[in-house]
């Protein structure tokens, strides 16, 4: 093997594993989800200023791409808030679950906003979701609210993500990925006075230690594995990196039964609805491969 590739190769796979920390950090984080990702946003738009890179290529970006970056932004913002709302309402493994179906709803939505004919075995594969979704909802009555916010977090992960994929063709993925998240700041600071004024016991001070965690969250769970995966796609193929961001769920769900013992809560309706789901996530690229679809590793900022 490729010296070069090897280390691409395993500097992808620490990538993804630091993603599905995102959702620990969301966890551990007392304050609430609207609040979190404001400061998230904030600190992460703080040190991309501080790339040199950054600043050659965003005055290149143009008016019209710019205003679509934005617009992009905002589903960036909401999907961020309902996912961790999602995990504030339940757990880490509904939340994470939810996500997981993602590309398949891609292979629905994909075709209605481009244009394009929809394609049989991805449709079949999409379908499968639907009796998984059901376990799962079904059996985790106590859940129901995080389930329903994940699954909007699901939706706005997969409209971004289209949008996104036609954006790369445009500018450079530093210029987008700063400004969707400076966009999602600058909105939540705007509303942020409202926001307090329904939510008056919402609490805007960090405590020292949320503020140690949201500095690391917007470190090791941002812009170091954002920064690791430009490099990493320069060596390995779009095919690897499709199959390897599919563990971001699983690692994220082990490290749920790990650190929190979420497996104690958790009824078998909603394993068996979660394998389900993984299984069709990960045979997903080999029938894409197969059939000659299209298998693209999504340009994503983390959960």
């Amino acid at each position: 093997m490729d010296p070069a590739y090897r280390k691409a190769y395993w500097a992808y796979h620490l990538c993804v594993f630091l993603w599905g920390f995102t959702a620990v950090f969301g966890r551990i984080i007392d304050l609430n989800e609207t609040i979190l990702v404001w400061y998230r946003m904030g600190i992460t738009s703080a040190i991309l200023l501080c790339i040199p890179s950054l600043w050659k290529t965003i005055r290149q970006v143009d008016k019209k791409t710019l205003l679509r970056l934005i617009g992009i932004g905002v589903l960036v913002t909401i999907h961020w808030i309902s996912f961790y709302g999602s995990i504030k309402s339940s757990n880490i493994s509904v939340a994470l679950t939810c996500l997981a179906t993602t590309s398949f709803f891609v292979s629905v939505f994909e075709p209605l906003l481009f244009g394009k004919k929809f394609v049989w075995h991805e449709l079949l594969l999409a379908l499968l979701v639907i009796p998984a979704m059901y376990c799962i909802f079904h059996f985790s009555g106590n859940y129901k609210t995080g389930i329903i916010l994940g699954l909007i977090s699901t939706v706005f992960a997969t409209l971004f993500s289209l949008l996104n994929k036609k954006m790369t063709k445009v500018t450079a993925p530093l210029n987008i990925t700063f400004i969707e998240i400076f966009t999602g700041f600058i909105l939540l600071s705007a509303i942020m006075p409202l926001y307090l004024h329904w939510q008056p016991e919402a609490d805007l001070q960090p405590s020292t230690m949320d503020g140690i965690n949201l500095i690391l969250f917007a470190g090791i769970c941002t812009v170091v594995p954002f920064t690791l995966s430009l490099y990493s796609m320069r060596h390995i193929s779009v095919f690897t990196a499709s199959i390897t961001l599919n563990l971001e769920p699983v690692y994220g769900i082990i490290m749920a039964i790990v650190f929190f013992h979420e497996n104690d809560h958790l009824e078998p309706g909603f394993y068996i609805g979660t394998l389900l789901i993984l299984l069709v996530v990960f045979i997903n690229p080999f029938i894409q491969r197969k059939f000659g679809g299209n298998v693209q590793a999504p340009l994503t900022i983390g959960e």
